[in-house]
């Protein structure tokens, strides 16, 4: 049967094919196995530790541990599985377990601590104490997801946690007296040392604004002096650049009327110059009509020729290119019908594969559900004879024809020999009217009667006694 765990549980299968165990969230269970289930979700397990410091001054750790199976690993589970599983998480043997680990290991750690060290140190002690538990439960296959150690309490008779408040309480009261003090303290002298600051920055500042005052003035007056000056030198500059402008303006005219006068005997030479050239370019011109023309007449007939034998090896060359594409064509075909019978081919011979591949499967199909009966009939014949395995042989020996065997194998083993052979007739000889029993009774009293001389053959014969509800063979020594 199929078994399926929920989201927070896990099966745990023993039995025939498993060596030790088996941890699934989904398993098929066979006959000869058998599983159980348990629950990996957290559980709260709350305690008041008792414990004692270096100094034997006691006191008590609230403590809440939620605490459950290490899902995350196997080992774990596997150990889990073995050692806790088999009890209910909220039962007093497990709240024993882990409140006697939890203790042990508190008491162990605080005897070697002072009480001013837990006290100061709390969240190292519990640190502590959360370490070194969860090394004991490791050998469980539990996990600690959370520990809450609450604040530490005094047991009664002794309130050392209380007086230690009252003592930080009447410090802290103590320093914010000397705090207010002080601070009173500080703004008095504050308030006046700001007040003579205030007088020696206003003086500071008085003189300083004079002394830059009379700076400015004298800067004021070194730049008008500087203006004046650069306005001078400025009007003599353009003075003198208005005069080297008119130079060069007499200049300029001068050199442009030079310039138009050669311009005019230029341009008269380069008409001149452009009429000899044209007559030139003319006279170039005709040679090159006669020579054009004298090549179109000789050149002509070459040309047809070329192009005729041009036109002539292309129709030869597409002649031999469409003979090879034809060829390339068949040789394609023939390819394709080459590939689709070895696909064929492929294809039968793998359905014939698939065909032995499925009868065999049928083949052991059916050996394994013959078996499966035979191990049926055999459990079922076992439990009828109660469990006698003695009595289970004898029977399948005698179902299947053992003795049979037995004797005709005998028969062909003495063939030709003188073997003892042993004779006897039924009813101890009582003739076939009898004492006034029936025909059929007869028979089954003969049957009987021979059964013995029969056992005794097959002793002599073979060494092997009947079975012992079908009676006992006198030693003949007796």
């Amino acid at each position: 049967m199929y078994r399926v765990a929920r989201a927070s549980e896990y099966l745990v299968i023993t039995g025939s094919g498993i060596d030790d165990i088996k941890i699934a969230k989904k398993s098929w269970v066979f006959p000869g196995q058998s599983y159980s289930i348990f629950d990996i979700s957290p559980v709260n397990y709350t305690f008041e530790v008792m414990a004692m410091s270096a100094e034997k001054l006691p006191f008590i750790l609230p403590a809440v541990f939620t605490i459950g199976p290490r899902a995350d690993d196997q080992e774990s589970l596997h150990k889990y599985a073995r050692l806790i599983s088999s009890h209910d998480k909220q039962s007093n043997h497990m709240n024993e377990l882990v409140k006697g680990v939890i203790e042990g290991e508190t008491r162990v750690l605080a005897a070697s601590m002072t009480m001013e060290q837990i006290f100061k140190g709390t969240k190292e002690f519990k640190q502590e104490v959360f370490d070194k538990v969860q090394l004991e439960m490791n050998q469980f296959g539990l996990w600690i997801y959370n520990a809450n150690v609450k604040q530490l309490v005094d047991v009664a008779g002794h309130e050392y946690f209380s007086y230690l408040g009252q003592k930080t309480q009447m410090e802290a009261a103590n320093q914010a007296k000397i705090d207010v003090s002080e601070a009173k303290m500080k703004g008095e002298i504050g308030a006046k040392l700001r007040e003579g600051q205030t007088l020696q920055n206003a003086a500071k500042i008085d003189a300083e604004t004079k002394i830059i005052s009379t700076q400015r003035q004298g800067e004021g007056k070194k730049e008008e002096v500087k203006v004046r000056t650069e306005v001078k030198v400025f009007e003599n500059e353009r003075e003198a650049e208005v005069a080297e402008a008119n130079a060069e303006l007499a200049i300029k005219k001068a050199k442009c009327a030079k310039d138009a006068q050669v311009a005019e005997v230029e341009a008269t030479k380069a008409v001149a110059l452009r009429e000899a050239e044209l007559q030139k370019e003319v006279e170039i011109m005709n040679a090159l009509t006669q020579t054009e023309k004298l090549k179109a007449e000789f050149l002509s007939k070459a040309s047809v020729e070329y192009e005729t034998k041009v036109q002539e090896a292309n129709w030869e060359l597409y002649r031999k290119q469409k003979a090879a594409e034809a060829i390339l064509y068949e040789k394609e075909k023939e390819a394709e019908a080459q590939k689709a019978m070895a696909e064929a081919t492929f294809f039968a011979r793998q359905q014939v594969a698939d065909g032995e591949l499925y009868a065999k499967q049928k083949e052991a199909e059916g050996l394994v559900a013959l078996a499966q009966a035979q191990g049926t009939y055999i459990r079922t014949l076992l439990g009828a004879l109660g469990g006698n395995y003695g009595a289970l042989r004898d029977y399948l020996m005698i179902n299947g024809g053992m003795y049979q065997e037995i004797a005709k194998i005998n028969a062909e083993a003495v063939k030709g020999l003188n073997p003892k052979i042993s004779i006897w007739t039924g009813a101890s000889g009582v003739g076939e009217e009898g004492d006034g029993h029936s025909g059929a009774m007869k028979e089954v009293a003969g049957v009987y009667k021979m059964l013995p001389p029969l056992f005794n053959t097959v002793h002599e014969q073979t060494g092997m006694l009947p079975p012992t509800w079908m009676g006992k063979i006198k030693d003949p020594n007796c």
